[in-house]
């Protein structure tokens, strides 16, 4: 299964499992100041935010994540960084109201490292992954409808649609079929129940990845939400950042780079150029000012030291002093799953 970012890094007691994706180019991108006010809208072990606490002097840091056990595994990073740190278990769709809620308005940087922690894949009862046999779940807060829940209720329509948007699954119709037929028999409950159901409809490539790669990670992305969070978290904090406050975006899927791309694109004023059969249209006035050209990418090295980067990409941008804007509605369509169509009658 792809790891959408490993936010581990040691922060939280014991020994360094992982290092943290990209973590210097998000430091020079965020260029934490001395007293400044940062948010890490996933938080995971606390990787990012201890680097950005150590980065300057004074610098003050919310840390969110939506997980209570990263929550309970910050209390000793919390301790250390004595009233520096504060954690609340929230979703990154809701920084600007925590931000207001904890007093940290405006802010001087937001990062936001995209998708689920190697922490959770690593863990079989929380069934992220397919490598571990365990209950069907993959839900990140622990609470709300599960994976087993939407693969058993789920209308075939609906699944096909969430394959195929989310994961990219060629072969998402068919996946859907076979997923209805088998829960007529019994449900479905288990992460290698799935896996194995898939395995037996799309056909893997020698050396490749799993076959039920794409239908797990579109599954997750649905159960939660993380597209519909993204686009959120990004309106979010162009309301709160101050002028000169960047936000910093580590993705991991194609999906999540094209809305941070396109958000970043409209939000400085890059629009397409007019022409003779195409007028321009007017730009609105720009809310930010792009750190840098195209995305950033892990270097070879990186990726060799931690195989975990490979797809990773990071898009940063500075807020400006221009008023804040109402949300894209682009972005949001793009971050949800079309309705299923109605079966044409013969």
């Amino acid at each position: 299964m792809t790891d959408h970012g490993d936010r581990s890094g040691g922060a939280i007691g014991g020994p360094v499992r992982h290092v943290p994706v990209l973590l210097a180019a998000v430091l020079d991108a965020l260029a934490p100041q001395a007293g400044g006010r940062y948010l890490d809208g996933t938080f995971g072990a606390g990787g990012y935010s201890r680097a950005i606490l150590d980065a300057a002097p004074d610098v003050t840091l919310l840390g969110l994540d939506r997980d209570p056990s990263a929550i309970a595994g910050g209390a000793d990073l919390v301790a250390a960084m004595a009233g520096r740190l504060t954690l609340s278990q929230a979703n990154f769709g809701e920084l600007a109201e925590e931000a207001e809620r904890f007093r940290m308005t405006p802010l001087d940087g937001v990062v936001l490292d995209i998708g689920v922690s190697s922490m959770q894949i690593d863990q079989a009862e929380r069934g992220f992954s397919f490598r571990f046999d365990g209950p069907l779940d993959m839900r990140m807060s622990s609470s709300g409808q599960s994976a087993a829940d939407l693969v058993n209720e789920a209308e075939e329509g609906l699944l096909a649609n969430i394959f195929y948007h989310y994961g990219e699954e060629r072969r998402s119709r068919a996946v859907a079929r076979a997923v209805i037929e088998a829960r007529r028999k019994a449900p479905i409950t288990t992460t290698k129940q799935l896996a194995d159901l898939v395995a037996s409809i799309v056909w893997g490539e020698p050396g490749g990845a799993h076959p039920a790669t794409r239908v797990f990670q579109a599954l997750r992305i649905a159960v939660n939400d993380e597209l519909g969070e993204l686009v959120r978290a990004l309106h979010a904090a162009e309301t709160v950042l101050k002028p000169g406050g960047r936000l910093v975006v580590v993705t991991f899927h194609s999906l999540e780079d094209r809305i941070v791309k396109q958000f970043f694109a409209e939000r400085s004023g890059r629009v397409p150029a007019g022409s003779r059969h195409a007028p321009a249209v007017a730009a609105a006035q720009p809310t930010f000012r792009l750190v840098a050209k195209g995305a950033v990418a892990p270097t070879e090295a990186e990726m060799r030291a931690n195989p975990r980067a490979r797809s990773a990409k990071l898009r940063a941008a500075e807020r400006n002093d221009a008023p804040s804007r109402r949300a894209d509605a682009g972005l949001v369509a793009l971050s949800t799953v079309p309705d299923p169509q109605p079966r044409r009658r013969p």
